[in-house]
């Protein structure tokens, strides 16, 4: 039997109750990775977890519930998959919302939310793995970026923003982390049928390019913004 891709590597996924966090989770089980499921909805996770069982991938599947944009939950998170495995090899930042909302018509609290989880929840993730990825001097990053990140689209001010600040955060990462092994690019996989989205390409048409750059080899690209 051929391994996977990602045989035996320990990949933390967020957002992973639903589209593309939910198809990524399912397609790295199947190619040999052990998952780790991150969400505010148990429920949600746990429906990843049996499709993923029920797909027979012979990896490990742990269920932690987190709300990204809260530093205590993402530490306690971040602790509980390294005891489990004892390290990390990938983390897909996938988690965010896509609320409309003019900059005229926004309020702080509308901005501040969207934010929190698509931009400052990457943060506090990619700073709670790197300990763990630069003890190993391995590690793969993969942050889910929009072409609102480089276009800007009216009426979705902080979506758009959040998505730059992503890229950005991409970039820096990958400059500070190379010499650690650690690769960290962005992914646009255009737009896909999720809950944020009632059209568009079926989530698992574009995790055969996730798992390729969670599987880069070493000195592979890093502080690519990839585009499907």
């Amino acid at each position: 039997m051929t391994e996977g891709k990602l045989q035996g590597r320990i990949a933390v996924i967020t957002g992973a109750g639903t589209g593309l966090g939910r198809a990524a989770a399912i397609d790295f089980a199947r190619e040999g990775a052990h998952v780790v499921l991150l969400g505010r909805r148990l429920s949600k996770l746990e429906e990843t977890s049996v499709m993923i069982k029920e797909t027979g991938a012979a990896g490990r599947v742990v269920v932690i519930p987190a709300d990204i944009s809260i530093e205590k939950d993402v530490e306690a998170a971040v602790e509980r998959a390294a005891a489990e495995f004892g390290t990390i090899d990938v983390l897909v930042n996938n988690a965010a919302v896509f609320e409309p909302g003019t900059v005229v018509e926004l309020t702080t609290d509308e901005w501040t939310r969207q934010i929190a989880i698509n931009l400052t929840g990457p943060f506090l993730m990619t700073r709670a793995v790197l300990p763990v990825m630069r003890k190993a001097r391995y590690g793969r990053i993969l942050n889910i970026t929009s072409g609102l990140a480089v276009n800007g689209a009216g009426g979705y001010a902080a979506y758009s923003a959040s998505k730059a600040g992503l890229e950005s955060l991409t970039r820096t990462t990958a400059d500070e982390e190379y010499e650690f092994g650690i690769l960290v690019n962005a992914f646009n996989p255009g737009t896909v049928r999720t809950e944020m989205h009632a059209t568009g390409k079926d989530p698992h048409q574009v995790t055969s390019e996730m798992i390729r750059l969670a599987s880069l080899p070493k000195n592979g690209p890093t502080g690519s913004i990839v585009g499907y």
